[in-house]
Order: C-alpha cells, then sequence, then structure tokens
C-alpha cells in the first residue's frame, strides 16, 4: 500500500514523499485529523535548530500532537472509524527503573521518526488511546502537550516534600497555562500563582489564585515550591527568580526547553538544598492519566477551550506552509490543522 509523507526538506519547505506499507497482523493505519503545531515543530520549520542538527533530521514529517481515525485494525483493538490520539513517544525497550520517554533508544515523532504529517500512519495497538465521547477535537489535537505538563506534575508529587501550601508557575504561554491550571485541579487546596511577562496573557489565568509581572515580584513573596515553563534565552532569569523566591529544601520542576546553556544561582541551590527536577515528553500512563483526570474534573477541557486558536483546514502543501506560518505570529494559543488528506 502506497502512502504519502508531507515531509519537511529544508527550511520552510515541504515536499510530498511516497512510501510503501506492508499491512500485517500488528500494525494498524490511522488517518490524522486533527493536528497541533507546536514550537518544537516551529524550530525545524524556521531552520532554527543548529546547521548539524537540521542535515541530520531532514527531510522529515512534522507534527507530534493529533488525533485521527482508525482505517484498518487487524489486531480487534479499535474499531474501523474509531477516533483516537496518538502518541508520538514509541520505545524500543522496556526499563525497569527508566521510564519509555528517557529511555535513550525510544524514537519520537516528528524528531527522530517521521511526525503525523503523512496520509496514513502505522503504530501499534499501545501508541493510541481513545478519544472520550463528547471530547472537543480540536482540544485533543494537543493532548500531548497537556500530558507533558501531566507527567511534570505526577513526577512532582511523588519527589517534592509534603509541605504544598504555594506553588509558583513561571510562564505565561501555553505550558504556564496548561500547567497552572492542572496544579490547580490536581492540589485544589493549593495557593498556585502564576509569573509572567505580558499582563494581558496573565488576565486569561482565571483559575490562579494569584498573578504577577515578573517585574513587579512582592519582596516578601515566598513558595514552597515552582515550576519553570519559560524555556529559551529567559530560562536562566525564570529559574534564578524561583531560587530567590522559594522556601529551603523545595522542588523546581523545568519544564521549559532551551537550545543553549543556561545560567543558575548554584550556590544558592546549595545553600537551601533545592531539589532540580528535570522532565521532557511522556508515555502511555500520562495519556491514561490525563484522560481519567479529564472525567473526573470535566471542566478542564472547557479551560483548555481557550487555547485553540488558529484552525486551518489543510488540503495541500500550501495550505501546511500557511498554517505554520499563520501559528509564527500568534500571541498565545495552538494552530490546529484540520487534516483533509482525502483531498489533497
Amino acid at each position: 500500500m502506497l502512502n504519502t509523507v508531507y515531509q519537511l526538506v529544508r527550511p520552510r519547505q515541504f515536499e510530498a514523499a511516497f512510501e510503501d506499507i506492508s499491512l500485517d497482523g500488528t500494525h494498524i493505519l490511522v488517518r490524522p485529523r486533527y493536528l497541533s503545531i507546536c514550537n518544537a515543530d516551529q524550530r525545524y520549520y524556521q531552520g532554527k535548530r543548529p546547521e548539524d542538527v537540521l542535515r541530520q533530521k531532514l527531510p522529515m514529517a512534522l507534527i507530534h500532537e493529533g488525533a485521527g481515525q482508525v482505517v484498518y485494525d487487524p489486531t480487534g483493538t479499535f474499531q474501523t472509524g474509531e477516533k483516537v490520539i496518538l502518541i508520538p513517544n514509541t520505545p524500543c525497550e522496556q526499563d525497569e527503573v527508566i521510564a519509555e520517554n528517557y529511555l535513550r533508544s525510544s524514537r519520537f515523532r516528528g524528531s527522530s521518526m517521521n511526525g503525523l504529517m503523512q496520509e496514513y500512519v502505522e503504530t501499534v495497538p499501545d501508541r493510541l488511546v481513545r478519544l472520550p465521547e463528547g471530547m472537543n477535537e480540536l482540544v485533543a489535537a494537543f493532548t500531548e502537550m497537556v500530558t507533558v505538563c501531566y507527567h511534570a506534575i505526577a513526577r512532582f508529587d511523588r519527589t517534592a516534600h509534603s509541605r504544598r501550601e504555594t506553588i509558583g508557575v513561571w510562564g505565561d504561554g501555553n505550558m504556564g497555562y496548561i500547567t497552572s491550571l492542572l496544579l490547580k485541579s490536581w492540589f485544589p487546596g493549593c495557593r498556585v500563582c502564576v509569573f509572567g511577562v505580558t499582563e494581558n496573557k496573565l488576565n486569561d489565568f482565571s483559575f490562579a489564585d494569584e498573578v504577577y509581572l515578573v517585574t513587579q515580584i512582592p519582596k516578601e513573596l515566598r513558595i514552597d515550591h515552582g515550576f519553570e515553563c519559560v524555556g529559551g534565552n529567559a530560562a536562566g532569569q525564570a529559574i534564578n527568580q524561583i531560587i530567590d523566591c522559594i522556601h529551603p529544601e523545595g522542588t523546581i520542576a523545568l519544564l521549559g526547553v532551551s537550545e543553549n546553556p543556561v545560567p543558575i544561582h548554584t550556590r544558592m541551590v546549595l545553600e537551601k538544598g533545592l531539589r532540580i527536577l528535570g522532565t521532557s515528553r511522556s508515555g502511555r500512563q500520562d495519556f491514561l492519566g490525563l484522560l481519567r483526570l479529564y472525567e473526573r474534573q470535566p471542566k478542564i477541557t472547557s479551560y483548555l477551550e481557550k487555547l485553540i486558536g488558529g484552525v486551518v483546514p489543510v488540503r495541500g502543501i500550501r495550505d501546511m506552509e500557511a498554517a505554520f506560518e499563520m501559528d509564527i505570529h500568534k500571541i498565545m494559543g495552538k494552530t490546529i490543522m484540520i487534516w483533509d488528506s482525502e483531498g489533497f
């Protein structure tokens, strides 16, 4: 069976490639339907990764956040037409200690293997989860990003000490929004404070207990733990602000991605006995756990609907480029491609 794969061959240029899919008894075919553009996709699209990385990775199909429909399942796990969310992390082995998303042998769609910009995606049953009945499919498209925040909080919950009266979240973008929302849902009795640089964005954090501009943090404010959701060149400033505000023996969870080394005030890390917890990506258990959380607290998805930004029907390469260009100029939210590969 011939499959069309829409690969980024160089920055800002997509081309169609063709590959053969051998239908067997173990792999499922999914037709992508709703695809969400991530900042990681943009770094490839705009050529913002180092030149040697681009040479190594490209050509490659982008996108690791998405939902679709099953078109063929010889395993009997899903029915034809059933709506599913795709799990991009693809482990090649199991380890009793190291989670699937930290195994160096694992592959990841849109990074070390082709992403979801394909006519069909070939996968195995445990890389799919059923879409909850009635869930907004535009929100479902960026489930993977929400699971990354869920994963970080789950690790924090297992690691941090039990005093959790006040938790600070640095970052007023999508990741800061999702992390603070999940923290408030996970620890309803906790005071969640959000710190950002844009007042208009902070106004959207209506579920948070308090919001502050990073230039106007009260000198007396203290937190028990902190989450860094900034990344990039500003990550060091955010981490150092957390170090200044945090009580001794607190935990700092890092979620922001930075291409360059980040300088932090290690002397105060030592003096306060702080724990720094790095988190990246997510695994199947995080997807299942998040969907259970949605069932218990359906209001979460209502808040997540506010992150739906541009919605672009895609029927060809020009539409793909238009979606990515639109996404570059967004202020907040997620750009969703309604992927109509049948119309290509």
